[in-house]
C-alpha cells in the first residue's frame, strides 16, 4: 500500500496519546518531589534535615574530630623527625648504603665503594671478594686497585660490613686484555677540587729551559701577525679576568686550562678558574680550546686525564683543540713524570690524544722546543697538532707546528700581570 494513503485521523490519535502519556509522567515526578520543590522555590516549608549518625570517633589534642582540622599535624609531636634535615648534615643515612662501581683498562681492576649519591665511602675498611680472593681497602679511601689480572669475566662481591646495606647480587666485569683509548665514564669519582688537596704542593710551576728562550722574546701583542691569529692561554695563575676587555684588546682565541694531575699524589684536580674562564671567554665571543697539565706515568693514567677533560667540556663548544701539556715541573726532577723515558712519555701523549680523538675532538700536544727534540718520539706523534713553546723572536724549532707560544710576559688589558701570548696558524 502507498504511504500517501495513511489515514490522517490515526496520526492525530497517536500524537494526542503520546502527549497525555508525557503529561502523566511529569505529574508523577512533581508529586513525588513536591516537598523539596516547594521548599526550593518558596511554595512551602523546608523539609526536615537528614541526620546521619556517625560512629564514635577519636578526637585530636584540640578536642576536634580527628581529621576535621587540616592544620592538626602541626600539633603532632611525632609528625616531624626529631632531627630536621640540614644541607650537609651528617644525620643523613645515604652513607648506609654501599654499592660497587667497577672499571678495567688493561689487565687491571679498579673498584670504587660508593654511597647512594655515587661518592666514594671513606673512613671505613671494606673488603671485596674477587673470584674468591679477598682484598681490603686498608687506607679506607673507598678504592681498591688490583693489577695485574687475567683478562676475561670476573665476579666481584662486596663483603658484609656492619652498619651498611650491600648488594645482594655479585657484580660482573670483563677484564680488558688491551687498553682501549675510550673515555671512562666514572671519572667524577676521581676528580678533586683544590679545596680537597694541598694545591701548594700538587700544582707546580711549569719549567722552561733557558735554551728555549732568549733576550729576543717578544712581550707585545702581535695581533693578526703574518697571517696568524693572536691568542692567549690562561689558568688560575692569571686570577680573575675581564673577558670583555680582553676581547676589546684584540684577542682572537683563548686556550684555557681544565686542570692538572698533582705532581706528588697523582690526583686529578680541576683548575679553580676553569668554569669562570670558559664562560667568560665564550660570553665575550672569544673562540676557545683547552689544555691539561699531565703528570701521567703510563698510558692508563693518560686515558684517565683525557677522560677528565672530556667529561668537563661536555657543555661547551670548542673551536680550538684539546692539548696535553707535557713539560717539567720545576721541582728539580722530583715530579712523578719528570724522569720518564722518551718512549714512556711518548706513549702517555699518544694515549691522551688518541682518547681525545676517539671522542670526536681535535687533539694536540704542547711542549717546549727542547722537549720536542729530546723528550718525545715526534715521528710517532706526527698526526697530531703541535703547539710549540719557544720564547724568542724567531723559533729555532725545525719541525712542523700549528701554534706558537712566543711569550710568557705579555700584557693584555683585562688581565692582571703577565700572560702567555700565542699565534695560531690553524684557522
Amino acid at each position: 500500500m502507498n504511504s500517501n494513503d495513511t489515514n490522517p485521523r490515526l496520526i492525530r490519535y497517536a500524537v494526542i496519546t503520546a502527549f497525555f502519556m508525557i503529561t502523566i509522567i511529569l505529574g508523577a515526578v512533581v508529586a513525588l518531589n513536591w516537598q523539596q520543590l516547594s521548599a526550593r522555590y518558596g511554595f512551602g516549608p523546608a523539609p526536615d534535615p537528614i541526620v546521619i549518625e556517625l560512629p564514635p570517633s577519636d578526637t585530636d589534642m584540640a578536642g576536634l574530630l580527628a581529621g576535621s582540622d587540616p592544620s592538626a599535624f602541626l600539633r603532632d609531636p611525632d609528625f616531624f623527625d626529631p632531627e630536621p634535615y640540614r644541607p650537609g648534615s651528617v644525620q643523613m643515612n645515604y652513607g648506609k648504603t654501599a654499592n660497587l662501581v667497577l672499571s678495567s683498562m688493561e689487565k687491571d681492576l679498579r673498584i670504587h665503594i660508593v654511597d647512594i649519591l655515587g661518592r666514594n665511602i671513606t673512613g671505613t675498611e671494606f673488603s671485596v671478594s674477587v673470584d674468591g680472593v679477598e682484598y681490603r681497602n686498608t687506607n679506607q679511601d673507598g678504592i681498591i686497585y688490583i693489577t695485574p689480572m687475567s683478562a676475561g669475566e670476573t665476579t666481584v662481591i662486596l663483603n658484609p660490613q656492619p652498619g651498611f646495606r650491600i648488594p645482594t647480587e655479585p657484580s660482573i666485569i670483563n677484564i680488558k686484555q688491551k687498553i682501549e683509548y675510550i673515555a671512562m665514564n666514572e671519572l667524577d669519582l676521581r676528580i678533586f677540587t683544590e679545596s680537597q688537596i694541598d694545591a701548594s704542593i700538587e700544582d707546580a710551576n711549569e719549567y722552561m729551559a733557558d735554551e728555549d728562550r732568549d733576550a729576543s722574546e717578544r712581550t707585545e701583542a702581535l695581533g693578526s701577525w703574518a697571517g696568524a691569529k693572536f691568542g692567549i692561554d690562561v689558568s688560575k695563575w692569571n686570577k680573575e679576568i675581564d673577558w670583555r676587555k680582553v676581547k676589546e684588546a684584540g684577542v682572537e682565541f683563548a686556550i684555557i686550562r681544565v686542570g692538572y694531575r698533582g705532581w706528588t699524589s697523582g690526583s686529578l684536580i680541576e683548575d679553580p678558574y676553569f668554569t669562570a674562564n670558559m664562560r667568560g671567554a665564550i660570553n665575550a665571543g672569544i673562540p676557545v680550546g683547552v689544555y691539561f697539565f699531565t703528570q701521567a706515568v703510563n698510558a692508563l693514567e693518560a686515558v684517565e686525564e683525557a677522560s677528565m677533560v672530556i667529561a668537563m667540556i661536555e657543555e661547551y663548544h670548542l673551536d680550538y683543540p684539546i692539548f696535553i701539556d707535557t713539560e717539567g715541573t720545576g721541582t728539580g726532577g722530583r715530579g712523578r713524570a719528570d724522569n720518564l723515558s722518551v718512549a714512556a712519555r711518548t706513549e702517555v701523549c699518544h694515549a691522551f690524544m688518541e682518547t681525545i680523538k676517539n671522542a670526536g675532538y681535535h687533539a694536540g700536544l704542547y711542549a717546549a722546543r727542547s722537549w720536542l727534540y729530546n723528550q718525545l718520539e715526534m715521528e710517532r706523534l706526527s698526526e697530531y697538532i703541535v703547539w710549540l713553546a719557544e720564547y724568542r723572536d724567531i723559533p729555532q724549532y725545525t719541525g712542523y707546528y700549528q701554534m706558537w707560544q712566543y711569550s710568557s710576559k705579555g700584557r693584555i688589558d683585562g688581565i692582571e700581570g703577565n700572560v702567555d701570548l700565542n699565534l695560531s696558524y690553524l684557522y
